[in-house]
């Protein structure tokens, strides 16, 4: 029996992703974008909680950028005044200890932060007993919370300016609920001069309704009714309050527009925020006048440490100073770096 192939073929359709948009319809302001990267060989839990940062960042952020070796500071300059990247958040490590630099793209100021402690967004979540992480919740920028900064001292207005200004502004009387998916609490303790870095996401439960009526509203399942007598022992089984959760006037709100199938407008909701990570203890050592050099606007440990800090870095800075100089391969480096971002 003959077969017959069919020549009518499907058309070969490129789909060209969508652009961001680069200022904001709303306030009109340029949307801040960064650089999550490495300087120097980072150990694997490091590695990892690079990509906890970007995850943080998303979504204006490249979340697919590949660090090479002969990558220097000034290849990542070129390609952020084409990309639009406002930031640059930069993990190294030492042999005393990891380090965190959040500096303004292109001419500064740098913050260098040590790492006293981390925990991983894969920690975090493994010791929940109901870790919760939807995919869409990265799919809008995170809110900021700053608490402990009020104090006046100039190094600590620079560090609130930059951890503000890192994140997009938000109009509250314009804003859309349901964009507000996650919070981003830094918390400034004044005596051990710590800060206190956590990420949370944020969900309403409606006030009074258990926990598996809610359910069964979001999912849309049908529950398993054969064991019962009566429609209404669904609702009363294992105990109608034992599954709601316990209200709490300081954390209800009234909702000025409906977010999903169970919380509606005008009707009480109870804020919940569940920590998704990744967690950080920084402490605030140093700041430059420019990126990654310059005048030493403050320091933590006086000029003397200062110089000592500096010199942990000095080799890595030395090579970024020659590789900017004489190296060779620099155009294509660049164009690399730039089709990488592309596809991200």
């Amino acid at each position: 029996m003959a077969r017959f192939r069919n020549k009518k073929r499907k058309p070969f359709v490129k789909q060209i992703a969508k652009k961001q948009p680069t200022v904001d319809h709303v306030t009109g302001d340029k949307i801040p974008r960064s650089f999550v990267f490495a300087r120097g060989k980072l150990p694997g839990p490091l590695r990892r909680l690079q990509m906890d940062l970007r995850k943080l960042m998303n979504p204006y952020t490249a979340l697919k950028l590949k660090e090479k070796k002969r990558n220097n500071l000034n290849d990542f300059w070129k390609v952020a005044g084409q990309m639009g990247v406002t930031h640059y958040l930069m993990l190294s490590k030492t042999d005393s200890a990891p380090y965190l630099r959040v500096a303004h793209a292109p001419h500064g100021p740098t913050l260098s932060f040590k790492i006293h402690e981390y925990s991983l967004a894969a920690d975090v979540a493994q010791s929940q007993l109901r870790p919760r992480c939807p995919p869409d919740l990265f799919k809008t920028p995170p809110l900021i919370v700053l608490s402990g900064f009020g104090t006046g001292e100039q190094h600590l207005k620079l560090t609130t300016i930059m951890f503000q200004n890192i994140f997009p502004a938000i109009d509250i009387n314009t804003v859309k609920l349901p964009s507000c998916q996650r919070i981003v609490l830094l918390n400034y303790n004044k005596e051990t001069k710590l800060i206190d870095l956590r990420h949370y996401s944020i969900r309403l439960q409606p006030v009074g309704v258990s926990r598996r009526i809610r359910k069964f509203v979001q999912n849309h399942q049908v529950p398993d009714l054969r064991s019962l007598q009566d429609v209404s022992d669904f609702v009363t089984k294992a105990g109608y309050g034992s599954e709601s959760e316990p209200d709490d006037e300081a954390a209800t709100v009234s909702l000025s527009s409906d977010i999903g199938r169970v919380n509606r407008a005008s009707t009480k909701s109870a804020v919940k925020l569940q920590e998704i990570g990744p967690r950080m203890t920084l402490q605030l050592v140093k700041i430059e006048e420019g990126l990654c050099t310059g005048r030493v606007i403050f320091s933590e440990y006086g000029n003397t440490s200062a110089k000592k800090l500096g010199n942990e870095e000095e080799d890595e800075q030395e090579s970024e100073e020659m590789d900017t100089d004489g190296q060779e391969n620099e155009d294509e480096e660049e164009q690399e770096i730039e089709e990488e971002l592309e596809e991200d």
